[in-house]
């Protein structure tokens, strides 16, 4: 239960730092060394994402319910 919550919260930062990119690509130069740092910030955290998945499922915390795994 913990890794879906940690998962959803690592998800709603990425979608503020999507939101804060946004912002400053609207009101920043194009060069802007703020709209790189959130994009940098909003790629580390998918990063994270990834790996959190991928090692809650290695360990077996999570698991596929696709038809075709099991046959």
């Amino acid at each position: 239960m913990w890794i879906k919550l940690v998962v959803i919260v690592l998800f709603i930062a990425v979608v503020i730092s999507l939101g804060t990119g946004f912002y400053y690509l609207l009101t920043e130069k194009k060069s802007s060394p703020k709209l790189l740092n959130s994009l940098k910030v909003r790629i580390g955290l998918t990063v994270l994402i990834m790996v959190i998945i991928v090692a809650a499922w290695l360990h077996g915390d999570i698991h596929s319910q696709a038809p075709w795994l099991y046959r």
